[in-house]
């Protein structure tokens, strides 16, 4: 019999899993989750209710930009750097790809979310 992680409580979207949040049980639950490692530190994308299982598909690296909040935007193309602000237009985590409105110019980038939450845009995001 193979395990399967379960939610202990009601855990909302949004929010971090913690060890206290979900549990394995005894039963083979097709696309749950079989490690209480594979959910941990990671954000909730939905709604876990008690007793149901734990998907991939419902979780996702925890946010580090959140929707009209102000970044950095950063544009690297061989020696030469640019930086400038920018609005969030979308919550996005590491290594996501997130729409972003540069605040001179007005203009809505596609740019990826780099570690230490600056906005990477242009060819080589």
């Amino acid at each position: 019999m193979a395990d399967s992680l379960i939610a202990t409580r009601i855990v909302r979207a949004q929010s971090v899993l913690s060890d206290t949040d979900v549990t394995l049980v005894a039963a083979k639950i097709p696309g749950a989750l079989t490690e209480t490692s594979q959910a941990l530190g990671l954000e909730a994308k939905v709604t876990l209710y008690p007793g149901r299982a734990v998907r991939a598909q419902d979780l996702g690296p925890p946010a580090l930009i959140d929707r009209n909040q102000i970044v950095t935007l950063v544009y690297r193309v061989g020696g030469l750097g640019i930086t400038a602000e920018g609005r969030a237009l979308a919550r996005a985590g590491l290594g996501d790809v997130i729409r972003v409105m540069n605040l001179s110019s007005r203009t809505v980038l596609n740019g990826r979310v780099a570690n230490d939450g600056t906005v990477h845009v242009g060819a080589n995001q």
